[in-house]
């Protein structure tokens, strides 16, 4: 009864607030099956019935969502995701957001929803006793407009750049999200040119995703408000480093991190080394949900920050996997850091197939192997071969390959979003394979 309580009093919270701001309309998010968000509007008149019953959409246009036969979706708007849209006017004809649950006519989850199969897979996890945090570090670049890669500055990695305007983009940014209730650790410039970095505060793995969708379109919303583009394509540029999205990630119980013990190996728990030993078998299999477009694996490639071999260690930045040194009296903050996925990921599925090999390695009693602090990139390829250091997919073709064989990705995803996502990413590998490049133009037309 607790439950329905409080739901109940979100609901009345939401009715409250926007009465209080002069809501008009309320925009409905829910993300496709590529991590797109998608949109769109009820009256404040609607919006009661829609928390109560849910408000009716064709999906059949929407990506991975439906067949023909099977188009008729309801939103169920989220009341603990209802915030106002600062870019939008405050008062007079305010504009909020919720986040929705998308489900069949009949009221039951929709299994090709990217948010249900986050909750399902956080469900298993809490069947085992633990609670999954994320904290995501979203690297993106501006650019003078979306048709080019003129960069806005010449800086460096937390480089004070005075002359450009990517200093108050930044700061507006930042009072914008904290206006949307998403906290923000830090935020500095990266080091390539033109490339930044806002990194909220490390939370649940939903919330998060919920931020991620939401810290996308406001990087954006505000780039657009300069009169410059913010985008978060991995690899716009070639020759200098890419756009991560490393994750933080950690299992807590019963209030403390599981992660952490103070008599283990590296002062990590058992459940720790097998958690680390599942994200590093399960790792190639993930890839292309981890990074899903076919510009990803430009990214993908030795020499800038972008991990391809399947190693971990504490200090080492050029492995798959690395854990923050424990500093005492910090036991809660023990995480793993695992930097292949990208920004331009669905970020639901993303956590998903994350947790998933997690728990995989926990459950199988995976032993990890021992951590690689030498540089692995400047190994030969016999010493990675003796210890059994494997490699990432180089392209989405072989990460599909990987994916459609994986019986973790498809428990993780479910049978429909599974084939939906695979038959999508087989599509862009044959569009981008026919295509004819400008480099194929300027290196074979002038010879041949």
């Amino acid at each position: 009864m607790e439950t329905k309580k409080s739901k109940d009093e979100a609901k009345e919270y939401v009715l409250k607030m926007a009465k209080e701001h002069d809501v008009r309309f309320i925009r409905l998010w829910f993300t496709d099956i590529l991590g797109t968000l998608k949109n769109f509007a009820i009256t404040i008149q609607e919006l009661e019935g829609a928390m109560e019953d849910g408000t009716g959409f064709d999906g059949s246009s929407i990506e991975g969502f439906a067949r023909i036969d099977e188009s008729d979706m309801v939103a169920m708007p989220d009341p603990d995701t209802f915030r106002l849209l600062p870019w939008r006017p405050k008062e007079h004809a305010a504009v909020a957001r919720m986040f929705c649950d998308i489900v069949k006519p009949g009221g039951e989850p929709f299994e090709g929803d990217p948010r249900y199969i986050l909750k399902r897979n956080l469900k298993r996890a809490a069947d085992m006793g633990y609670i999954y945090y994320v904290g995501p570090e979203l690297e993106y670049f501006y650019f003078k407009d979306s048709t080019g890669t003129e960069p806005l500055d010449v800086g460096g990695y937390f480089d004070m750049v005075p002359a450009d305007a990517a200093v108050e983009l930044r700061r507006d940014t930042v009072l914008t999200l904290e206006e949307m209730g998403i906290a923000v650790d830090k935020s500095h410039h990266e080091v390539a040119t033109s490339q930044h970095e806002i990194d909220m505060t490390y939370t649940d793995a939903l919330t998060m995703a919920d931020s991620v969708m939401t810290y996308r379109i406001v990087v954006k919303q505000i780039a657009m408000q300069y009169g410059v583009y913010a985008t978060f394509m991995p690899k716009p540029v070639f020759g200098i480093n890419g756009s991560g999205m490393h994750v933080h990630q950690s299992l807590f119980k019963n209030g403390h991190n599981a992660f952490f013990d103070a008599k283990g190996k590296y002062h990590l728990s058992r459940e720790a080394l097998s958690f680390v030993a599942g994200l590093l078998k399960y790792a190639p299999e993930i890839t292309a949900v981890t990074s899903q477009w076919v510009n990803s694996y430009k990214r993908l490639v030795p020499g800038y920050e972008a991990p391809v071999y399947l190693s971990w260690a504490s200090r080492n930045r050029s492995d798959l996997i690395r854990v923050p040194l424990y500093a005492p009296g910090k036991e809660n903050a023990t995480r793993f850091e695992i930097r292949s996925p990208d920004p331009a990921c669905n970020p639901y599925l993303c956590f998903s197939v994350l947790l998933a090999a997690g728990l995989a390695g926990i459950e199988e009693k995976l032993v990890a192997p021992d951590p690689v602090e030498e540089n692995v990139y400047e190994m030969t390829p016999e010493k990675r071969q003796q210890l059994g250091i494997g490699t990432l997919p180089s392209s989405l073709y072989e990460a599909i390959q990987l994916t459609e064989k994986s019986e973790l990705v498809r428990k993780a995803l479910g049978d429909h979003a599974f084939h939906a996502f695979t038959e999508n990413k087989k599509i862009e590998w044959n569009q981008y394979r026919i295509a004819v490049t400008d480099y194929e133009l300027k290196r074979y037309l002038p010879m041949l």
